[in-house]
C-alpha cells in the first residue's frame, strides 16, 4: 500500500522536535513492512527538494501558507495514496477536501494556551479560535493521538472518532538497575527544545527554590533553541549560573547517559501531547518531576513512577523533591516503578498495534 504523511517538518528540518521523532518511527515501521511511504513537509534553507532517510521518501515543498498549495499539487501528479495521515500542529492540512482518498487526522496535542506562548494579542485569539474551528469541521474524521488528555479535547471541540495509540521510545530500559542513592548536590535534568512553551525557565527557578530551602542542586539542559539566551541571563540574575550546564543538542547516547546520571528529569512544560522524554528518563532509571499539566499526567503516574506537582510553580516542585531527598526509600521505589513501566512502551510494544491500525485504515472505501 502507499502511505503519505503530511507535516510541516520532517526529521532534517531545524526545529524539528519530538514529534518528528515519533513521526519518524510510524513511517519506519510502515516501510519495513513492505509499504510505499512518502512524507510531504516544508521546504526549509539548504534542504534537498528529495531525499530518502530510513526507507522513507521525504518531498518538501513551500513554506507557511504556501506548503498546503505546494503539497496538493505534487499529490495530484502521483499514483494514487491508499492513506493520508493529515497531522496538526495547530493547523491541518486538509486533506479530506483535497486528497481524494482515505485519510486520518494525527495530532500531538491540542494547543489551545500554547498559542499565548508564542503569538501576542490578537494572533493568539485568532490561532485558538481557528483551531477549535478545525477540529469541529474535522468532526467526522478519524483521529489518532497519544493521550486521552487530547482525546477529551479533541471531543469536546466536536471530534466523533478518536484512536489512542500511545508513544513508544527508541530507548532500551537497563538491563540492570544500579544504584543511585540520592545526595547532594541533587543531579537534576531537562531534556527538550528551548522554546516559550516548554517554560525551562521554570525549571532554572527550580534551583534557585532548592537552594534556598538548603538543598543545592545541579540542572544540566539537553537541548537547543530560541530561549537559550534568556535562560542564561536568568540564571545569571539569579546567581546560579554555576549550577546550570547547557549541554545543547547530544547524541542519544550521549543524551541516555545524561538521564541515567540525574536523580531527576524535571518537566515544567505548558502541556504536552505526552512527554516521550519521561519515558525515556524512565528507562535509565530517572523518575521525572513534573507539571500537572496535559499529557505529563499520563507519562508520569503520581507517587508511583513519578511526581506530578501540584501546581504549576517551581516552588510547588522544588517543595516535592525536597520531600522525596528526606524519602529516599520512597525515591527507591518510583525509580524501580519507572524502570518497569518503561519496558511497555518501547516501540516493539507500540508499533505492530500502530501499523495494524493505519493498514486498516488505509483498506476503507476510498473517498
Amino acid at each position: 500500500m502507499r502511505f503519505l504523511m503530511l507535516n510541516w517538518r520532517d526529521p532534517k528540518n531545524p526545529l524539528a522536535g519530538g514529534a518528528e521523532r515519533v513521526t519518524l518511527a510510524y513511517l519506519k515501521a510502515l516501510a519495513e513492512r513492505g509499504h510505499e511511504v512518502f512524507w510531504f513537509a516544508n521546504d526549509f534553507p539548504g534542504a534537498a527538494r528529495e531525499e530518502i532517510i530510513e526507507g522513507i521518501k521525504i518531498i518538501r515543498g513551500g513554506g507557511k501558507g504556501t506548503s498546503i498549495l505546494a503539497a496538493r499539487k505534487w499529490q495530484r501528479a502521483q499514483e494514487k495514496f491508499d492513506l493520508v495521515m493529515d497531522q496538526h500542529h495547530g493547523l491541518a492540512w486538509f486533506a479530506p477536501w483535497w486528497s481524494g482518498t482515505n485519510s486520518v487526522a494525527y495530532i500531538h496535542e491540542v494547543l489551545g494556551p500554547i498559542w499565548d506562548s508564542f503569538y501576542p494579542w490578537p494572533w493568539n485569539v485568532i490561532g485558538k479560535f481557528q483551531e477549535r474551528w478545525t477540529h469541529w469541521l474535522y468532526r467526522n474524521a478519524p483521529f489518532w493521538t497519544a493521550s486521552t488528555d487530547t482525546r477529551n479535547s479533541l471531543q469536546a471541540h466536536g471530534v466523533r472518532s478518536v484512536k489512542i495509540i500511545p508513544y513508544g521510545v527508541h530507548t532500551v530500559a537497563l538491563v540492570n538497575l544500579p544504584n543511585k542513592p540520592l545526595e547532594l548536590p541533587l543531579r537534576l535534568v531537562v531534556v527538550s527544545r528551548l522554546a516559550p512553551n516548554k517554560r525551562i525557565d521554570h525549571a532554572v527557578r527550580v534551583v534557585k527554590c532548592l537552594a534556598e530551602k538548603n538543598v543545592p542542586a545541579q540542572l544540566t539542559i539537553v537541548g537547543g533553541g530560541e530561549t537559550e539566551k534568556q535562560l542564561r541571563q536568568l540564571a545569571d540574575e539569579l546567581n546560579i549560573s554555576d549550577r546550570v550546564t547547557f549541554a545543547g543538542l547530544l547524541s542519544e547516547t550521549e543524551k541516555d547517559a545524561q538521564l541515567q546520571r540525574a536523580h531527576f528529569l524535571i518537566h515544567t512544560s505548558l502541556r504536552e501531547g505526552w512527554g516521550l522524554n519521561v519515558i525515556e528518563a524512565n528507562a535509565m532509571g530517572t523518575p521525572a518531576a513534573v507539571y500537572p499539566v496535559a499529557g505529563l499526567v499520563e507519562s508520569t503516574l503520581h507517587d508511583e513512577t513519578g511526581i506530578v506537582a501540584k501546581t504549576e510553580t517551581p516552588e510547588a516542585v522544588a517543595g516535592a523533591l525536597v520531600e522525596i531527598f528526606n524519602s529516599p526509600e520512597k525515591y527507591e521505589r518510583l525509580r524501580v516503578n519507572a524502570w518497569n513501566r518503561s519496558k511497555t512502551f518501547h516501540w516493539n510494544q507500540v508499533l505492530p498495534l500502530a501499523c495494524d491500525w493505519l493498514e486498516q485504515q488505509a483498506r476503507k472505501n476510498s473517498k
